[in-house]
């Protein structure tokens, strides 16, 4: 129980409620799916009968990615609109934390023993350049190639399949358009209107596979910028869609085309392959909005690979969402102490399980419940080998953004690669300061 004696109303005057705890989260945009409302319903439930006299005020933004970072920024402006815990994407953190909008949360750290059992790849999630920590991780993720075995046999391509090289990726969607008509062969997102969704699970998924250090160089600590990586993995974006290999452009440059490709096509055997995220259960588990019991039986889980094949073999991009309080939130520690009731052994583990995540929490990873809890589990857990994260510093956002644009470009054939690549450029020297020429 969390004693009123200890509750300080922290930050400026937002003449908030004390007693009531505000807590903002990304609502899904598929209106059948309430993984995060259930989730938080039941920890308002069990926070207000641990603690009488508090209540919970869930604020949902219900928006597309891009919106959603936009719309939080707006509310963490001002004391008169900021809640007291958002739920804050591990790739805008820096951005939020350079812009001044977020709490350290050090002085609770320090104190909460559960925090030497988070893995320290997800600590660092959370870590400014400064040194201080800003959010608490509720679970990290992995990203894979998801297939449909039934389309697979109607193609006559191995049900147990693992490329080796792209082309082998490109090689098998050909095989599809050519053998299964009225089926999408391959998803890649891409453009802008997936936001982050087109960066991560479409492009770093390429880009990572051609190299090391291919956006950021350490040690020159500044961004890469005409790479051949780079230019390579727009080469491939180009193809899938240049070949028709991938949705029609419409619909890939819709902004909620990743719960059409989660709700209906996978379901509905209509995509064959499809570059995604270890999360897709969670729209499928009982009760979740698209319950599909047999998923693991209908669908084929495959690594990623490296563009030709060169070691380690496989790639995947890792990241998560982080539990944040915002600089001007009314009420800090009672924010903190939400914090803590979500993230108890128990109330972790059900988190990840219900949300398809990735434990960060070293107790629940050993946990054979957790281990066994899913199909698909596994695998995903397993590729955190071959993982890479994202630069997370402050310029990270615009130079994602620059990326959606060049992907988008190639995807609509309004310019070729290497036009697409020199924008890029201009823009990344441009949003950064510090682009460095890498071929």
């Amino acid at each position: 129980m969390f004693a009123a004696t200890t509750l300080t109303a922290c930050g400026d005057d937002s003449g908030g409620d004390p007693d009531t705890l505000k807590v903002s989260f990304k609502q899904s945009m598929d209106n059948n799916v309430k993984v995060m409302d259930n989730f938080l319903a039941d920890m308002k439930k069990q926070f207000e009968k641990d603690n009488p006299g508090k209540k919970v005020e869930l604020v949902p933004i219900k928006a597309p990615d891009a919106e959603y970072y936009t719309k939080l920024q707006q509310m963490l402006r001002s004391p008169k609109t900021a809640p007291d815990l958002v739920y804050e994407d591990t790739f805008l953190i820096n951005s939020d934390i350079t812009s001044g909008y977020l709490e350290p949360l050090d002085k609770y750290l320090d104190k909460w023993p559960d925090w030497d059992k988070f893995i320290d790849t997800a600590k660092a999630a959370a870590k400014a350049e400064n040194g201080k920590t800003y959010g608490v991780p509720d679970g990290t993720d992995t990203r894979g190639l998801w297939y449909s075995k039934a389309v697979f046999k109607k193609a006559g391509l191995p049900e147990d399949w693992q490329p080796k090289t792209w082309d082998e990726i490109l090689d098998a969607a050909r095989t599809i358009k050519a053998k299964v008509p009225g089926v999408t062969p391959l998803n890649v997102y891409t453009g802008k209107p997936g936001g982050e969704q087109s960066t991560m699970q479409g492009f770093e998924m390429l880009l990572y596979g051609t190299g090391e250090d291919p956006m950021y160089d350490k040690g020159q600590k500044k961004w890469v910028q005409g790479s051949q990586g780079f230019k390579d993995s727009l080469q491939f974006v180009e193809t899938v869609y240049k070949d028709k290999l991938g949705p029609e452009v419409s619909d890939a440059l819709d902004p909620n085309f990743g719960p059409t490709v989660r709700g209906e096509l996978l379901p509905k055997e209509k995509l064959g392959i499809n570059l995604d995220g270890s999360w897709l259960p969670q729209d499928w588990n009982e009760g979740a909005g698209h319950e599909w019991p047999t998923w693991s039986k209908e669908l084929g889980l495959a690594a990623m690979p490296t563009q030709n094949g060169e070691a380690p073999g496989k790639v995947s991009m890792s990241g998560g969402w982080t539990w944040a309080i915002p600089s001007k939130a009314a009420n800090k520690d009672l924010a903190f102490e939400f914090i803590k009731t979500m993230q108890t052994k128990e109330n972790a583990q059900n988190w990840y399980i219900s949300n398809s995540g990735i434990a960060v929490r070293e107790d629940v990873a050993e946990d054979p419940e957790y281990v066994k809890a899913q199909p698909g589990l596994k695998f995903f857990t397993d590729l955190v080998e071959f993982t890479h994260y994202r630069p997370a510093y402050p310029a990270y956002p615009k130079v994602s953004v620059a990326i959606q644009e060049a992907m988008e470009s190639v995807t609509t054939g309004d310019a070729s690669v290497d036009e697409a690549a020199s924008t890029y450029d201009e823009e990344l020297a441009s949003v950064t300061d510090n682009a460095v020429v890498k071929k």
